[in-house]
């Protein structure tokens, strides 16, 4: 069960909502284990910029390969780099498409 209203903290969520986290983001980390090859995946939260002020998070795959100046929170330095870098749209949308048919139906 997810809020259908707008939540701006995690404590703000109930107990059944935040226990449907759990699951979702095991799932979702593991999916993305699977399709892309990652060596980890991070898990954030942030409900603070401007237009994004809700409980939203952020799952994010580190490749092995991955500089480890960049590991943990320094992942964030990616942010901001050369467009040239970035991983094309297209191709996000073929990831995402296919972490969504790895994913549980029932989810």
């Amino acid at each position: 069960m997810m809020p259908r209203r707008h939540v701006t903290a995690f404590d703000e969520l109930t107990r059944a909502e935040a226990a449907d986290l759990g699951p979702l983001l095991w799932e979702l980390s593991a999916a993305l284990r699977r399709v892309t090859g990652c060596e980890k995946t991070y898990v954030a939260l942030f409900a603070e910029a401007e237009g994004f002020s809700h409980v939203h998070f952020h799952v994010i795959p580190r490749q092995a390969e991955l500089d480890p100046q960049l590991h943990g929170p320094r992942v964030f330095g990616l942010l901001g780099r050369d467009p040239a870098e970035h991983v094309p749209d297209a191709v996000m949308d073929q990831i995402a498409a296919r972490v969504t048919a790895a994913m549980p139906a029932q989810l």
